[in-house]
């Protein structure tokens, strides 16, 4: 008992001496790797003004501030002389926020604020009413409210000291939905999947995991998308069709994929990596150069002088290299324990997987990230 249980703990062991992750394939929710083609958010934006700041607003040199600043006094019948406007708590502003699928009149979303001029931070400040446009130039939000920056910044005798961004924050639930993005879905009797990563193996077997239970309704299009007619009795509920979809599990595909991260030496490897016969050699060189000075003193009265020589040592230490072979039917087991075997660092590791890909020794897509 006592050596099965340490069996297990080296084998543990061995698999974190090189920091790598076994990436396998299991059953999962279609929701989770798929999305229904036509539901989603939409982006938008607009232009402000932040008031209220204590000082840290936008200086007299941006004109766009003094400007739009003028143009709302204007709005309430108040006249302002350009060039007597010196006030420096307004900050000229981008709004942007993510209007989500299924936003209705009257829903409130989050909106971000970020200053456009010169302004030190926005801190404490108050956006007012800004319409937010989308990329077809109708307005989908107003916002308006408090701007939250999570930082700050202090000074005084020329010492600032500034934690996080305070030039950009949020306004949570700052924004009013005023129109909706009608989201049409089956209305033509046929909805669409979307793969969130294209593969012809994922796309066939959704496919079938449906037609198992609705017979002849799923055809996979292509690698990202899989076609879906809803059965005559669902045409009157959609959502209902679309949740029992959702819920089937399947088998996803990948690629065998090894990606590394040179700079935490962090290395994942999908379980369908093989490897062709090789032999891999691992051991390394260390030249170390000393240099030693000695002074030569003259004899008392000789009228001599000193005389400092440098006097170089070279050391080579070879190391043992040690050597292992890989079986053509090697898995990704046997290629991390073979690695570890020869004593190879997580650095070694990648040295020696980059070195087998460019041997074309190993079947996989080596990714450096």
């Amino acid at each position: 008992m006592k050596k099965i249980f340490s069996a297990m703990a080296l084998l543990a062991l061995l698999t974190l001496m090189c920091s790598t992750v076994f990436a396998e394939s299991a059953t999962t929710r279609i929701k989770d790797i798929a999305r229904i083609q036509g539901v989603r958010s939409n982006q938008l934006m607009g232009y402000g003004l932040v008031m209220g700041l204590q000082g840290t607003g936008d200086s007299d040199k941006i004109a766009q501030t003094i400007n739009s600043t003028i143009s709302v006094l204007r709005n309430f019948g108040i006249t302002v002389d350009d060039s007597d406007w010196k006030a420096k708590n307004v900050a000229a502003v981008m709004v942007t926020a993510t209007l989500p699928p299924f936003a209705r009149e009257g829903d409130v979303i989050d909106v971000t604020v970020s200053a456009m001029g010169d302004a030190k931070s926005i801190q404490g400040g108050t956006l007012i009413q800004t319409p937010l446009l989308a990329a077809n130039g109708e307005v989908y939000a107003v916002a308006q409210g408090p701007v939250s920056t999570g930082g700050f910044v202090a000074g005084s005798g020329g010492n600032r000291a500034q934690r996080n961004f305070p030039t950009v924050g949020t306004t949570p639930n700052g924004a009013i939905v005023e129109r909706t993005v009608e989201d049409e879905i089956g209305t033509r009797g046929q909805i669409s999947l979307s793969l969130s990563n294209a593969d012809f193996t994922t796309a066939a077997r959704i496919a079938d995991a449906i037609n198992q239970n609705y017979m002849g309704a799923a055809k996979a299009a292509n690698a990202g998308r899989v076609d879906i007619l809803i059965p005559g009795y669902y045409r009157t509920n959609v959502v209902e069709f679309i949740a029992s979809i959702e819920e089937l599990e399947v088998l996803p595909d990948n690629i065998a994929k090894i990606v590394v991260n040179e700079r935490t030496g962090t290395i994942v490897m999908g379980g369908n990596v093989t490897v062709d016969e090789c032999a891999i050699t691992q051991g390394g060189l260390s030249i170390k150069v000393t240099r030693d000075t000695e002074t030569s003193q003259p004899n008392p009265f000789s009228y001599g002088t000193t005389i400092v020589t440098s006097n170089g040592d070279t050391e080579v230490d070879e190391k043992t290299s040690n050597s292992i072979v890989m079986s053509p039917t090697a898995n990704i087991n046997d290629i991390v324990g073979a690695l570890n075997a020869v004593g190879a660092t997580p650095r070694d590791c990648i040295s020696i997987l980059q070195a087998m890909k460019a041997a074309g020794a190993i079947h996989a897509t080596l990714e450096i990230i």
